[in-house]
Order: C-alpha cells, then sequence, then structure tokens
C-alpha cells in the first residue's frame, strides 16, 4: 500500500467512525437532555471534517510538479495539520463556551440530565472507539510520517478523554445526584485541554511550515555517505530543503584535493549523488573546496585565533591564492551570537596585522545542520 493509500483509508475509516458517533451520541444527548454528549457529537462531526481536511490536502499535495511550482504540492500537507490544529482549538472553545452556558442554566433552574443504562453503554462504548481511531491513526501516521494524520489521531485521543469525561459525569448523574453542574464543570475542564492539544497540533505544524533544522541523524547519515568516498576530504553546508515526505532537495560542499582534475571531480560528484538518493531519496547537489596544502603556516594561524571566539564553531573552506595574496575561508557563527559580522572582523584585524601583504576573504555560515 502506497503512502497517499494509506492516509485516505485511515481517513476515510475515521470519517465513518466519527459520523456514526455522531449519529448515536446526539441522539441519546437529546433524549436523555446531557449538554455533554450533544457537545461529544459535535466534537465527533470536527473530527470527521478533520479527516477530510487530510483527504484534501493529501490529494492536492501529490499533484505532479509544473511549471509554476516546479517542486510539487508536497508542503500542502502542513497547512493541512495547521487547519487540523485550528478546527481542534475551535472544538475545545465550542465545549468550554456551551458547557459555561449549562453550568449558568443549571444554577437558575436545578435541572439536570436523566440518564439510562443504555445511554451508560453507549457512551463506554464510544470511549473505546475512540481510543482505537486515535491509535489507528497515530500508528499509520507515524508508518508513513503524515502529520495530519498523527494530528488527527492525537485528537482523536484526546476526544476520548472528553467521551470518559462525560462518562464519569453521566455515572456521577445516574448513581449519586442529578445535579447538571457535575457534566458542566467537566466539560469545561476538558474543553482546556482540547485547546492545549490544538495549540499543539499548530506549534509542530507552523513549525514545518517556517522551517526547522535538519533531522540529525539524516544529516550524519548523508555525511558519512559522503566521506565513505576515499576523494571527498571533508563535507560542509549541507542544507535540506523539504518540498513533501517524499521530496528533499539538498545542497553541500565537498573538499577534495586541489590537484584533481575537472573530469575525476565530475566522476566522484556523480557517484555521491547517487549514493546519497539511493540510500535516502535525497536529491544532493554538490559544490566543490580545493584542498589547500600550500600554506599550513596561515591555516594554524587562523585555527589558533578563532580559537578565542567561542561563538566560531568551525572553519573549513580554506584556501589561498597566491597569485593575488588572496586567502578565503568559511565560518560557522552560532546562532546565540548576536552580532556575527563584529566577530569576524575581529578576527580579519587580527590576521592582517600578521599577514599584512594578503588580504582576507570571510564567508559567514549558519549552523543550519
Amino acid at each position: 500500500m502506497t503512502r497517499e493509500q494509506t492516509i485516505i483509508r485511515t481517513s476515510i475509516f475515521g470519517i465513518v467512525g466519527n459520523v456514526i458517533l455522531v449519529g448515536l451520541k446526539a441522539t441519546i444527548g437529546i433524549i436523555v437532555g446531557s449538554i455533554a454528549i450533544v457537545l461529544d457529537a459535535v466534537n465527533n462531526l470536527t473530527d470527521a471534517l478533520s479527516s477530510i481536511i487530510t483527504i484534501i490536502g493529501t490529494k492536492i499535495s501529490n499533484k505532479r510538479p509544473n511549471k509554476k511550482h516546479p517542486f510539487g504540492y508536497g508542503r500542502l500537507e502542513y497547512l493541512t495539520s495547521t487547519l487540523i490544529g485550528f478546527v481542534v482549538l475551535v472544538a475545545g472553545g465550542s465545549a468550554i463556551f456551551e458547557s459555561i452556558k449549562a453550568l449558568i442554566a443549571s444554577t437558575k433552574d436545578n435541572s439536570g440530565a436523566e440518564y439510562t443504562l443504555i445511554a451508560l453503554i453507549i457512551v463506554s462504548l464510544a470511549v473505546v472507539f475512540k481510543i482505537i481511531i486515535g491509535t489507528i491513526f497515530i500508528r499509520n501516521g507515524k508508518r508513513v510520517n503524515s502529520d495530519s494524520l498523527k494530528a488527527s489521531g492525537t485528537d482523536a485521543l484526546m476526544d476520548a478523554v472528553l467521551s470518559f469525561s462525560t462518562l464519569v459525569a453521566a455515572m456521577i448523574t445516574y448513581f449519586i445526584s442529578p445535579s447538571f453542574s457535575v457534566e458542566a464543570i467537566l466539560g469545561i475542564i476538558i474543553g482546556l485541554f482540547i485547546i492545549k492539544a490544538g495549540i499543539e497540533i499548530l506549534k509542530e505544524s507552523l513549525s514545518s511550515v517556517i522551517g526547522e533544522r535538519s533531522d540529525n541523524e539524516l544529516v550524519q547519515n548523508i555525511k558519512q555517505t559522503v566521506l565513505e568516498h576515499k576523494e571527498a576530504l571533508g563535507f560542509y553546508d549541507l542544507i535540506i530543503n523539504s518540498y513533501g515526505e517524499n521530496k528533499k532537495i539538498a545542497s553541500a560542499h565537498m573538499e577534495v584535493d586541489e590537484n584533481m582534475r575537472a573530469h575525476e571531480i565530475h566522476i566522484i560528484t556523480k557517484h555521491i549523488q547517487e549514493d546519497v538518493y539511493e540510500r535516502y531519496g535525497v536529491i544532493l547537489t554538490l559544490g566543490v573546496y580545493a584542498k589547500e596544502n600550500q600554506s599550513p603556516e596561515i591555516k594554524r594561524d587562523i585555527e589558533r585565533i578563532i580559537k578565542q571566539y567561542p561563538e566560531v564553531l568551525e572553519m573549513h573552506g580554506f584556501f589561498v591564492d597566491e597569485a593575488n595574496l588572496v586567502v578565503s575561508f568559511d565560518l560557522v557563527i552560532d546562532f546565540d551570537c548576536d552580532y556575527p559580522d563584529k566577530t569576524v572582523s575581529k578576527i580579519k584585524q587580527e590576521l592582517e596585522k600578521l599577514y599584512p601583504a594578503y588580504k582576507f576573504l570571510v564567508v559567514i555560515d549558519a549552523d543550519i545542520s
């Protein structure tokens, strides 16, 4: 089964299951006069809506690339998760609003729901079914790495908690007291938990939209794969851009001996790109640094000086153009450094005092990966 098929079939299962729960809970809630059960039914309706959103988002995200969007539509899955997060927030807010109204009404007329044993049994079964739905969604979401499925699964498990609270309130009302305020208070509490879940879904999905640091395991695996080739003497500046789950495009620099010929670099570059794509599905573009072998003294002085600056994480791309008396290298600066330009300026000043005949060109790199 393909990733798209898994997402769609799981979502259809969720839609069917939630529609059945909506019908049962709405009917019972109206019959026994329970605001909590009616709200629970409305919440299940939003779950069905979330699954519909997931299907639509998955279908659109799998559209073929075109001239306008040459990288495809994979990132729409992140927006789908964001939309589901908003749906969860609305559901939580509605639960709190209606519960407060019910609490106020119960204090005025001392009315309450009149539960039956059948109603308690159906609500109990609904709790179990929601746990099953949530577990299946999260399991399949992790298996195919779908944020939308995982978000819907989290929402379903929160709904199971809501349904369980409704069941507790119903049992208290049935066995102990007919007070309507019990389920109203529980509705407010659970509404807050639902809002919390919605915020967490939004944080995760919006973080993906903004652009996250690349997965460290993937970064290390790609680096190890590149350095398995003896011609690769260093690997730097890896940037991975995700255009959906199955499309990642990366760029990096590989350091090679300065005496390698162009056709040799071409061959090794192609071999590395093929290896990386076959193992990790990442399309890698490689730039080349020439490893400087003629000026070890200058390199040692640069390394000695940058050790005085803890915000400098790495130096690479070192090269000396003796014909034009130009020394170039890259510095990776920690994100916590507020003024990287000042740091580089100080380093250049120290180097220019040591080597006044040379010009120093320094590229500032961020600690992206």
